[in-house]
């Protein structure tokens, strides 16, 4: 089964399209390989490749304002897929649209992602727009 681990071309559009002030929050779902993938064939586990791509890609992170805000251990899917699980659960605040992109576009952090890419099986990356909390579920600003 191939998962999803990168961007396609056109949901990166809208992505950078969708340039709204202020902060965006991107909710990391990521299941690792029990092995890496790396194409020159370089032994890793999954969790030593990503643990490469932290430590490779946090300075252009931090630089650009990013910052984990939240993070978990996954423990059982009350509803969904019963099969389906996740290593790392966690939110990444990034001060802007531009902020998340130069990222992406910045050559420490295209080489760091190479290391994701050997490491991941799965994934969901989902953007959200931060709100006031509510008090009750349905509380929506």
């Amino acid at each position: 089964m191939t998962g999803h681990v990168d961007p396609t071309k056109e949901v990166f559009a809208r992505f950078r399209d969708n340039n709204r002030a202020g902060p965006i929050h991107m909710l990391n779902l990521v299941r690792l390989r029990d092995h890496a993938s790396y194409p020159d064939g370089r032994a890793a586990s999954g969790a030593e490749a990503y643990a490469a791509y932290g430590r490779d890609s946090g300075p252009v992170f931090m630089r650009l304002g990013g910052k984990v805000i939240w993070q978990g251990r996954f423990e059982l899917m009350l509803i969904g897929p019963s099969d389906e699980h996740w290593d790392h659960c966690f939110i990444a605040e990034y001060p802007s649209v531009a902020a998340f992109v130069e990222m992406i576009r910045d050559p420490v952090y295209r080489e760091a992602v190479k290391h994701r890419q050997a490491a991941v099986q799965d994934s969901r990356l989902i953007r959200l727009k931060p709100l006031a909390p509510g008090n009750t579920f349905g509380e929506i600003p």
